[in-house]
């Protein structure tokens, strides 16, 4: 434990030890022949976890961590399991159940968020938003957890890129029924998609004889979720190229921020 003791005291995101117990039921087992695995798995993930926290370049790692590329080989190949939504969404599950609800939710937010992405292969310009980027399309739980994240360039539309995640979701979260959303949403081939794909798509609009700021109901919890990715620097602007490794990043973040409230509630 005296090793681990050094490593608490190196960066606030390093996994806990209650953490790693969790991580490594996910992990890929050690090969019975050939060479034998020679990097710690552990650092790696901590690596992930302060690149995500910090937003700093791969190259810029500290030297206590493995080399930058090593990192992102194992990145790479993590994504390409889905090991990163993976454990979001186990940890997402176990957070619900540990607040009494059904693993599975029944009720959801939609909701969409343009952020400026410099160095994407493509980006759009939302008109509305005045950025030039990608938008995060986004469906979280009536308390605010990630369900499902659609990326696109910024100049789609928020009905355009829901309908994408309509007809997906279902086969992550079977259970859903119900979706909240804003006025943004009320377009006839959304609706349609919904309908077909047996939904019940609410629209919650805001009220033109009130001034001021107003907080929706159901609405508001998406504010939180994207709050809570605006704490990881990273997920302040999308520096990534790929879309996929865009993704991969916040399921690194959110499922930092599941696993530390199951873990250590």
């Amino acid at each position: 434990m005296a090793g681990f003791e050094k490593r608490l005291k190196r960066y606030p995101t390093d996994l806990t030890d209650e953490e790693w117990l969790f991580i490594q039921l996910f992990l890929p087992s050690a090969a019975k022949r050939g060479r034998k695995l020679v990097t710690d798995l552990r650092d790696v993930l901590d690596a992930l976890r302060y690149l995500a926290r910090t937003g700093g370049g791969w190259w810029m790692l500290p030297n206590d961590f493995p080399p930058w590329q090593t990192v992102y080989w194992w990145f790479r190949r993590f994504m390409r399991r889905l090991l990163f939504r993976t454990i979001h969404d186990v940890a997402l599950m176990l957070d619900r159940e540990r607040e009494g609800r059904e693993q599975s939710p029944t009720a959801a937010v939609v909701d969409s968020q343009s952020i400026k992405a410099p160095a994407a292969e493509t980006r759009g310009f939302d008109a509305g938003k005045k950025v030039v980027g990608r938008k995060r399309h986004i469906v979280v739980d009536t308390d605010g957890r990630l369900l499902m994240v659609n990326l696109t360039t910024a100049d789609i539309s928020d009905s355009a890129g829901a309908q994408a995640i309509v007809v997906a979701i279902r086969k992550r979260w079977p259970w859903l029924k119900h979706l909240f959303t804003n006025g943004a949403y009320d377009r006839t081939r959304l609706m349609d998609a919904a309908t077909y794909q047996d939904f019940v798509l609410e629209i919650i609009r805001r009220s033109n004889k009130e001034s001021g700021f107003k907080v929706l109901h159901r609405r508001w919890v998406v504010e939180l979720t994207f709050g809570w990715m605006m704490r990881w620097k990273r997920l302040v602007r999308d520096y990534e190229q790929r879309i996929d490794v865009s993704k991969a990043m916040i399921h690194v973040a959110l499922g930092s921020l599941m696993l530390r409230r199951i873990v250590h509630p």
